[in-house]
């Protein structure tokens, strides 16, 4: 009797787990589609080739775009990217793969660290140490901050990545009389592909709609994209001030580009997904 009264315990309880974990996934969709929702009701109307392909106009002018913010946050973005991710992975791969135990309880901590401290804060590093002696706002400061932004999370992801690889797999190589390093770059990398590619997706999602950091760095520009070592425009920027203007036409802009960005981090999930998944069959 006792045990089957535990039995059905262990039962109801799993039961309710589910249900709860059922709610939790349930909540999330919907704050998802909520926001999807609600920034395609009010941005739709407004998109169109135009605000896509022209540059914006002044105050009292109908009409315009934001093509060179477009630009500017692809330009961002792939900067960003370019500085933060060789660094990120081979972090990743030597926390994973070489470094002893105190020195990698170390770097994880000050990966963490890194990850927790708040954009606007990064931000004003950055001012601190590039747009005060350059004396300019700058497109190449505006990626350094938004690299700093993405080192932890590609780090950390592609060391949890690489941890799950099999060290049968390891052994096997080694066995052969591999080298490390060509174990690593030729094995294990492989192995965790799809978790590095994720942990790469993560990050580009997460600096692709950061303000803060551009507030400091990018500044923005009406002049379209005059350099790397010049002032240039995001979309991130461009909804912040206009969604804060009293003009109408440009909050009605600043949804338009809103819908527009939540898309593009769409995209770039669904296309990176598709290519994980890919590689890993």
């Amino acid at each position: 009797m006792k045990a089957q009264s535990g039995y059905f315990r262990r039962q109801q309880f799993s039961r309710m787990m589910l249900v709860l974990c059922g709610v939790a996934t349930a909540i999330v969709i919907l704050i998802l589609i909520l926001i999807l929702g609600y920034t395609l009701v009010n941005g739709i109307s407004y998109l169109s080739l135009d605000f896509i392909t022209q540059q914006s106009k002044p105050v009292g002018e109908a009409g315009g775009g934001m093509r060179d913010d477009i630009y500017g946050t692809f330009i961002l973005v792939g900067l960003a990217s370019l500085i933060a991710l060789p660094v990120g992975l081979m972090a990743g791969i030597f926390l994973a793969e070489f470094a002893g135990p105190k020195m990698a309880s170390a770097i994880r901590f000050a990966a963490d660290i890194l990850a927790g401290v708040p954009s606007i804060i990064v931000g004003v590093f950055a001012y601190a140490i590039l747009v005060r002696p350059m004396h300019t706002y700058s497109a190449l400061s505006a990626g350094v901050a938004l690299a700093i932004i993405m080192i932890p999370v590609v780090a950390r992801t592609a060391e949890e990545s690489l941890r799950l690889v099999p060290n049968s797999q390891r052994e096997a190589a080694l066995a052969l009389g591999i080298s490390r390093w060509r174990i690593t770059l030729g094995v294990i990398v492989p192995g965790a592909v799809t978790g590095i590619v994720t942990g790469i997706m993560l990050a580009v999602a997460r600096i692709a709609g950061e303000t803060a950091p551009l507030i400091f760095t990018a500044l923005g520009s009406a002049f379209g994209v005059q350099g790397l070592t010049q002032p240039i425009g995001a979309l991130p920027l461009q909804i912040y001030r206009y969604a804060l203007s009293p003009y109408s036409d440009w909050q009605q802009q600043a949804w338009a580009a809103a819908f527009l960005l939540v898309i593009l981090v769409l995209g770039i999930n669904i296309v990176v997904r598709l290519v994980s998944s890919r590689k890993k069959k």
